[in-house]
């Protein structure tokens, strides 16, 4: 259920919610607020109204009320499904605990699942499944691969990735924090297994399973990536591939929280850290990836390999035998 529409309790105060959101829409920003303001005087304790007006607030310019409204909400939904802990932390804030990120991601594609794919590739241009799937055909093709045993897609949403890589792969599971976002996954018929969770909790379970694993447009919603690129190269095994998509950004810090609730990272970061993995990078892409408020947003895509160690007798039997000579 969207948050503003979650009943407050109060008929009356719902009443001014549905109103409020109508004038957002006709782009009323003031009236919206006004009556955000009134519906809570009625229900107070409301935490879904004062996160709803904090971004109403935001959008006016008015960054303290805001920040004021997402803190009231934030004490009255401190689980963070909401994700006022999450826009405080864009703000400058403290920033949020892992399990109040998770409850806000949750929420937020429980919600937007049914309309997920119209909005994202109609409405935004989002170009990513195809964009990996073109750097993942280029891989097979320079590794001379005829077919994966068994591939992981993070993230794997409404299956938009799924659907671009199956022919490749003989068993492909998927893994999402999104309940809703699995069931309309499920309809399509792409995965051989779909598993609600994290994705550093799936990956950890499964050393040197995978040939494959992909994750389009799914680490801006994480913070520090340190933990994944290790336990994505575990899960791999010698010579497979993990292919990857982040919103972009040049800036000093390795990775920095947007207002718009995602991260963005620094590619250059990125490829230190796949090395430190023990990764061989095998291309990197600057792409545009899809719009936001109709502004172009720039994304870094991966191709990395999990290298193929030389068996141990192909190293150390001609330096034996160099020592035998020598004895001789």
């Amino acid at each position: 259920m969207d948050p503003v529409f979650m009943s407050s309790g109060d008929l009356i105060a719902d009443r001014r919610a549905a109103y409020a959101a109508m004038m957002v829409e006709t782009g009323d920003l003031p009236a919206a607020a006004e009556l955000w303001e009134q519906a809570l005087e009625l229900a107070p304790g409301w935490a879904a109204g004062w996160n709803e007006l904090g971004i109403v607030r935001e959008r006016l310019g008015e960054l303290g009320t805001a920040i004021r409204a997402w803190s009231r909400a934030a004490e009255l939904d401190p689980e963070g499904g909401l994700g006022a802990q999450v826009r405080l932390s864009a703000h400058g804030g403290d920033a949020e605990a892992e399990a109040q990120r998770r409850a806000y991601v949750e929420t937020l594609f429980d919600q937007y699942a049914p309309r997920f794919e119209t909005e994202l590739v109609e409405g935004l241009d989002y170009v990513v499944p195809d964009l990996l799937a073109g750097m993942i055909a280029e891989a097979v093709k320079k590794y001379d691969i005829g077919q994966f045993a068994r591939a992981a897609d993070l993230g794997s949403g409404t299956g938009l990735m799924g659907e671009r890589v199956a022919h490749l792969v003989s068993f492909l599971e998927g893994v999402d924090l999104s309940e809703a976002m699995n069931a309309q996954c499920a309809q399509k018929g792409v995965y051989g297994r779909l598993e609600q969770g994290d994705v550093g909790a799936f990956l950890a379970g499964r050393k040197g399973a995978f040939d494959l694993i992909t994750a389009a447009d799914v680490f801006m919603y994480c913070g520090a990536l340190e933990d994944v690129m290790r336990s994505a190269f575990a899960a791999l095994r010698e010579g497979g591939l993990f292919v990857f998509s982040v919103e972009r950004h040049d800036g000093p810090e390795s990775e920095v929280l947007r207002t718009s609730l995602r991260y963005a990272h620094n590619a250059e970061h990125l490829q230190n850290l796949l090395l430190l993995a023990g990764f061989e990078l095998v291309e990197e892409r600057t792409e545009t990836i899809r719009l936001d408020r109709g502004e172009p947003v720039q994304g870094a895509l991966f191709v990395a390999r999990r290298p193929v160690l030389a068996p141990v007798g192909e190293v150390d039997l001609p330096l034996l035998a160099g020592r035998e000579s020598l004895a001789q």
